[in-house]
């Protein structure tokens, strides 16, 4: 397998993965200017050169956009490798070229979002223990913050306090979310419509600085659902999926 580093040179040829389509499409639009700027603040984005879900995204914890405390971390924004991709160990090969590459950089080590069971859009449990990585820190809801730090004396990362306890004010669904995955630029809209259609109290919010995801009330700012208050998921719903909340949240 080869691979090859997306920069601000080849952004807008290189395809990115998670939404494999033309620059026009919103997905790619979306994601693309969100890379744009991250690649400024060393975001790095290693990927296949073959077409499909085989890449790495990761950046200096201090412009990562999740509230954490992790001083000279390298956090992983995501590793991605599914469909025919998968069980040829090019999992590893991303995760080896991330540790060789903090560790150059003079990180103390890396940090992932995970959970206890694997849930979508998370790191899977099961590969990042198999690699190394321990649990740091875990909020109210279940996300994990998983570490590997390069020697005993690095400090361990921990989540800051607006995220320990995920909450918000206000009735009905809230939702934050982020352009940092594509898929949000598809389905934010799609949900937005479905809520209006069934007559339900619907408010979204789209964080648009590191500073805001830094200090937002969810682990998981790339798509947080809120339901009366109650922290409900990060999985990006389609219009089927919310359909279906919504009516086990009618049948209580």
């Amino acid at each position: 397998m080869e691979y090859i580093q997306v920069t601000k040179e080849n952004l807008e040829k290189e395809h990115i993965c998670c939404a494999i389509s033309s620059n026009k499409d919103i997905q790619v639009c979306s994601k693309k200017g969100w890379l744009a700027e991250r690649l400024k603040e060393g975001l790095v984005f290693y990927k296949s050169t073959e077409r499909g879900k085989c890449f790495i995204e990761y950046l200096p914890a201090e412009a990562a956009w999740v509230p954490i405390c992790a001083g000279n971390y390298m956090y992983i924004d995501c590793l991605w490798v599914s469909g025919s991709f998968k069980g040829h160990g090019y999992a590893n090969d991303l995760l080896n070229h991330c540790i060789e590459d903090s560790r150059a950089k003079g990180k103390v080590g890396l940090c992932i979002l995970s959970s206890a069971k694997k849930r979508g859009f998370l790191a899977d449990p099961k590969f990042l223990a198999a690699k190394g990585f321990t649990v740091a820190d875990e909020s109210d809801n279940g996300i994990q913050l998983c570490y590997l730090p390069f020697s005993n004396a690095a400090n361990k990362p921990a989540f800051k306090p607006c995220a320990m306890h995920p909450h918000v004010d206000g009735e009905g669904y809230v939702l934050y979310y982020t352009n940092q995955c594509p898929f949000t630029a598809k389905y934010v809209p799609v949900i937005e419509k479905v809520a209006k259609e069934q007559g339900v109290l619907f408010r979204s919010i789209h964080i648009e600085t590191r500073e805001q995801a830094q200090n937002a009330p969810s682990p998981v700012t790339t798509y947080a659902l809120f339901y009366h208050g109650v922290y409900q998921t990060n999985e990006i719903l389609s219009d089927k999926k919310f359909l279906k909340l919504l009516e086990a949240h009618r049948t209580k």
